[in-house]
């Protein structure tokens, strides 16, 4: 059973245990006190905490853009074209569509998912030659979606000055660093009575951000209870917070909550 599995990963990890450890399934024993074992993970948070106390943590900082692009150049795009059975003459893919390909479709620290954008490039490249009898096809930033699909990562700029109600918020993710917009609108009908404000969450939010936000709510209450005493906007207003950046699962960010009227 899978809630089983953290503890069979911690029996054979913890030098105090895995010296007698039994295969339940074919009920052999084995010693594997003298074995070392290497674990690669991009994200520590899904790693459970009784394993890894038990294992020691090196940390590798991920490839930047410039070391990617000769990643891909030198290694990954020739592999690609003798798999494909193609040559050179064939497939010219530009610099500027390898660092689109990068930036919108492959944030992770390391290449693999790299490699498989390339290879599946490649193929289609391939079906092109045979299909069309292309004697070459030339990838470019233009045309890199009809390849790969629609961007996964967008930096577009939704707002060239940001309205009463929005934020951009600093997300901290397995990705690398991400911004996105927080969105914040509010019912003001006079007719909810006095302490009866809420603040309700809604997108891919992880507990820390929600329980931040519900913080962030009541201080600003207090604050302007404090301030400006005449001011009963948060405690009847209902607020509605929301992340519209569907690409950033978002755990642990800095956040700010508007406390202006709302419009």
């Amino acid at each position: 059973m899978p809630s089983t599995r953290p503890v069979i990963r911690i029996q054979v990890l913890d030098p105090e245990q895995n010296g007698s450890f039994v295969d339940h399934y074919l009920d052999v024993p084995f010693d594997l006190s003298k074995v070392l074992f290497v674990c690669t993970a991009n994200d520590l948070d899904t790693i459970s905490k009784p394993l890894l106390d038990r294992m020691e943590t090196l940390t590798v900082s991920g490839y930047v853009l410039n070391e990617k692009l000769e990643i891909a150049k030198q290694y990954l795009m020739p592999r690609a074209l003798k798999e494909s059975g193609l040559d050179e003459t064939q497939v010219e893919i530009s610099d500027s569509a390898l660092v689109k390909l990068i930036r919108s479709y492959c944030r992770e620290a390391g290449v693999r998912n790299l490699q498989k954008q390339i290879e599946k490039i490649h193929r289609k490249i391939s079906l092109k030659v045979v299909r069309d009898r292309m004697d070459q096809v030339v990838v470019s930033e233009e045309n890199l979606h009809d390849f790969v699909g629609k961007e996964i990562f967008t930096s577009d700029r939704l707002y060239d000055e940001t309205p009463p109600g929005v934020v951009m918020g600093l997300a901290y993710t397995q990705m690398g660093g991400a911004t996105l917009y927080i969105e914040t609108i509010g019912d003001t009908d006079e007719e909810h009575k006095r302490g009866s404000g809420a603040l309700k969450t809604t997108g891919r939010m992880g507990e820390v951000m929600k329980e931040s936000s519900q913080i962030a709510h009541t201080y600003a209450r207090t604050f302007l209870k404090e301030t400006e005493k005449q001011n009963g906007f948060l405690d009847t207003a209902q607020l509605h917070m929301h992340i519209p950046e569907g690409a950033t699962p978002v755990s642990y960010t800095h956040l700010t909550l508007p406390t202006k009227r709302i419009v």
